[in-house]
């Protein structure tokens, strides 16, 4: 598939505030499953000096840097055109060592995992802990069946609420509630695999969802490490594996670490702002 996406972000100051250096997380990234062909970004106030930065996880970055100069307006404009490839999510076959929890990951391996191995919150709540030891043993272990029932039964199970701003729920809220955004869903899932030890990061990206809604906003789902087949796809929002109607921007073992925009103003939190987002994702012919 191939996709053009437009992402409006415009921060209005009650009064004139001096912006410090900002990081971008809204590059799409290029891997084996999708490819970045082009992408535009234009800034108001421009930046002084403005550069490509790889994260420690790999993600392509954006830094901003400004005179200091006040304003009261903060404007950032994406365009990028991505084509994704992953048509199907199962297209791999897993290491035999791999295929029945728990996985036993070589030291190297386990080594360069600990990040998305660890809780996101600590402890990983009771709830979360029985929510996977009971689906591992309906699917007697096998690390596939318990990715596709673990991501299903979250689907089926929750109700999809909205919440515009604020930081992920804890898996235990989440699960007790039976309730929770896309980020919320996400972080459930990767801490019920993390409880049964699959190593599991959180994704911030776009989808294609249904074309006749006009309003669209950032979407987030988790990805695990398969080994044989590497960081796979789980949206637990439509309980599905991520083939090639999702659109990555960013990934990490922290969920805070994949905020599309990070910085802050001389001027810190005495000075409040509204936020507007406009997002368009529109399919392109091959």
């Amino acid at each position: 598939m191939r996709y053009r996406i437009h992402h409006l972000t415009h921060y209005r100051y009650q009064q004139p505030i001096t912006l410090r250096p900002h990081v971008l997380r809204l590059r799409p990234r290029s891997d084996g499953a999708q490819q970045l062909l082009r992408f535009d970004l234009e800034v108001t106030p421009k930046p002084s000096q403005q550069t490509a930065i790889a994260d420690l996880d790999g993600n392509s970055t954006v830094g901003l840097w400004f005179e200091p100069t006040p304003t009261e307006q903060f404007t950032l404009v994406t365009t990028a055109e991505v084509e994704t490839y992953r048509s199907n999510p199962f297209d791999y076959l897993a290491e035999s060592w791999a295929n029945t929890l728990p996985v036993d990951y070589p030291m190297t391996v386990r080594s360069t995992l600990l990040p998305y191995l660890n809780p996101v919150h600590e402890p990983i709540a009771a709830g979360v802990v029985d929510l996977a030891q009971a689906i591992a043993h309906r699917t007697d272990g096998n690390v596939g069946l318990f990715l596709t029932a673990l991501v299903s039964h979250i689907y089926e199970t929750c109700d999809y609420t909205i919440r515009a701003t604020g930081h992920p729920w804890p898996g235990g809220i989440t699960w007790a509630k039976k309730l929770g955004s896309c980020r919320d869903f996400a972080v459930l899932f990767m801490e019920a695999c993390r409880a049964v030890g699959l190593a599991a990061r959180f994704v911030s990206g776009y989808e294609e969802g249904d074309p006749t809604m006009a309003d669209r906003d950032l979407h987030a789902w988790a990805e695990v490490y398969v080994p044989g087949g590497g960081w796979r796809g789980f949206d637990p929002t439509h309980g599905l594996a991520v083939s090639d109607r999702h659109i990555a921007l960013v990934a990490s073992p922290f969920p805070s670490q994949t905020l599309p925009v990070y910085g802050s103003t001389q001027e810190g939190s005495r000075v409040s702002s509204v936020l507007e987002t406009n997002i368009s994702v529109a399919t392109l012919d091959p």
